[in-house]
């Protein structure tokens, strides 16, 4: 015996796990983005992050689970919205929810994850639960507890279906011209009605 453990099959050194995990998730939002949910595979992510696909397996479990773990990273930045429902009069909820998705949506670093999964969720009814689950626990239900009303969770989700409608019209089916309108023309226009899903009788 040399008092050296022997690792398990295609595991990294702990001070190389993070790293590992690291690379597993960037392949597969670039895998899930480039192929979608149905044509990507376990095989295909390990692959792209160089690595064996038991690690895939180890970190994250099945392919659905590395779907949620990857679009949870991706989602990150539309989950700070409860924060500008919040953070101002609840006269101008509306427009600040607006703003701040439409500002989510018009950065191209933030457009192209969440491109992937809202494709990956139109295409897939895997994928769409996973999305479901992530906007409901972590972006809806935070939303409506801001509201205080007895209806509020339904409130929420109109607003949401309102902003979720016209991002998937202007960035991912293109229509014109909602597709090339200023965006500060359609928050102008889309504001008074979140504002009315939102605190209205």
């Amino acid at each position: 015996m040399t008092g050296v453990t022997a690792r398990g099959r295609g595991r990294p050194p702990r001070a190389e796990s993070a790293d590992t995990r690291d690379r597993i998730l960037t392949a597969a939002r670039e895998e899930f983005s480039e192929r979608g949910y149905d044509r990507t595979s376990v095989r295909g992510i390990a692959k792209a992050a160089g690595v064996d696909p038991a690690l895939v397996h180890h970190y994250f479990g099945t392919k659905e689970q590395v779907f949620a773990a990857a679009i949870e990273v991706a989602f990150a930045p539309a989950l700070n919205a409860p924060t500008a429902v919040a953070d101002g009069p609840q006269d101008q909820v509306g427009e600040r929810l607006a703003r701040f998705i439409f500002g989510v949506w018009e950065n191209p670093t933030t457009r192209k994850p969440l491109l992937a999964i809202v494709r990956s969720a139109v295409n897939n009814d895997t994928a769409a639960a996973v999305f479901r689950r992530l906007v409901a626990s972590q972006l809806l239900r935070r939303i409506a507890v801001q509201l205080d009303l007895p209806d509020a969770e339904l409130r929420a989700e109109l607003a949401a279906a309102q902003l979720v409608g016209c991002a998937m019209l202007r960035y991912v089916i293109k229509v014109e011209p909602l597709a090339s309108a200023d965006v500060e023309q359609i928050i102008a226009r889309v504001a008074p009605v979140v504002q009315g899903h939102l605190t209205g009788p």
